[in-house]
């Protein structure tokens, strides 16, 4: 095997070759990644050629270039490498290096590369997102300046395009009407973005039977399914249930010294929007009245009548991780006769059995 550590940047990118003990920079487009796989092919040795380089912003296009060519490519976890991230000695050819020795000893952590299509699906939502965020700001701008005017609260009004004409034709041409018509004519061209956006995402997802069978789940709606099945890519990587809880981040630290275990907050490992999705999960099935007596929700109430809406949120929310889990990994649709996480596990081994 022939090892070579990449510290990879916008603009160029920094070379160890384990093998040589040369270093060499080379520019991060096409030209500068074909001279570099002719110099990997070039590299004496035998055994594959392997290279190390940590998860950027360009990673997914540098890694498809060397696979394509033969090459494999470890990616690195840079959040479990804190080698290069802790490092007093901050160079690219000492980075380059660190990676090619630990490649070496097989001792990255390695990083996961979503598909395409999931990449795809996250930065449609990921613009989806932002137009919203801008459309509740623009909102909280006209609500301000209502308010700053005399005028009655408007700001359930101006959730629909008819309440926002209807606040225009109560200003009607005075000066503060001319400043509030141009920030609604803002609300309403984000809001016709909105929906494009969500028009491609539909045809992206189309026939996607995950989403399909996340939606079977009471309260979760496509929003919810989508940003699920962006995040959580293949559920087929995770192990088990509990190994899916930890990587959406909603399972707790564990203190464990000299025979004392103590649970502390909830890790937050793993993409933000994945556990912003099990949260509006744990939102929708609340407003939903026929489940309201389901064990799961009745544990919830509970929660919150002692520890609080917060951690009653969590708690329900890592629930549903294993319910999802299983959803996912089974193919199976939302069983509301099993309600609880027992129930699917329980249900799940007796199927095995008599398969047995």
């Amino acid at each position: 095997m022939r090892y070579i550590g990449v510290d990879l940047h916008k603009n160029r990118f920094t070379v160890y070759n384990a093998t040589t003990g040369r270093y060499r920079d080379y520019g991060t487009n096409k030209v500068g990644i074909a001279s570099f796989i002719e110099e990997c092919k070039r590299t004496e040795g035998t055994g594959a050629i392997v290279v190390g380089v940590e998860s950027t912003g360009n990673t997914r296009y540098f890694k498809r270039q060397l696979e394509e060519e033969g090459i494999q490519v470890k990616v690195i976890n840079t959040m479990k490498f804190k080698v290069i991230t802790e490092s007093v000695k901050k160079t690219d050819k000492h980075d380059a290096q660190t990676i090619a020795e630990f490649l070496e000893k097989d001792m990255l952590p390695e990083a996961w590369i979503c598909s395409d299509y999931s990449e795809m699906l996250r930065r449609l939502l990921h613009i989806r997102r932002q137009l919203v965020k801008a459309i509740v700001t623009t909102k909280n701008q006209v609500h301000s300046i209502l308010t700053a005017y005399g005028y009655e609260d408007a700001r359930a009004t101006l959730q629909s395009k008819r309440g926002r004409q209807a606040v225009l034709d109560t200003l009607g041409s005075t000066e503060i009407g001319l400043v509030v018509h141009l920030l609604i004519e803002m609300i309403d061209s984000l809001d016709e973005k909105v929906k494009q956006i969500e028009g491609k995402i539909e045809e992206l997802v189309k026939g996607d039977k995950a989403i399909e069978l996340l939606q079977t789940m009471p309260g979760c709606g496509r929003i919810t399914a989508w940003m699920i099945r962006a995040y959580t890519d293949d559920i087929r990587r995770f192990r088990s249930a509990k190994h899916y809880a930890a990587f959406v981040g909603v399972v707790p630290y564990v203190h464990n010294s000299n025979e004392n275990i103590r649970h502390g907050k909830i890790t937050k490992h793993g993409p933000e929007l994945l556990r912003t999705a099990f949260v509006q999960l744990v939102m929708g099935m609340r407003r939903i009245k026929q489940v309201q007596d389901y064990r799961l929700m009745k544990r919830y109430k509970a929660l919150q009548r002692t520890k609080g809406s917060g951690k009653a949120i969590v708690a329900t929310a890592r629930k549903l991780t294993h319910i999802v889990w299983h959803i996912l990994t089974y193919n199976e649709p939302f069983d509301a006769s099993l309600q609880m996480v027992s129930g699917y596990e329980n249900n799940r081994s007796m199927q095995e059995k008599q398969l047995a």
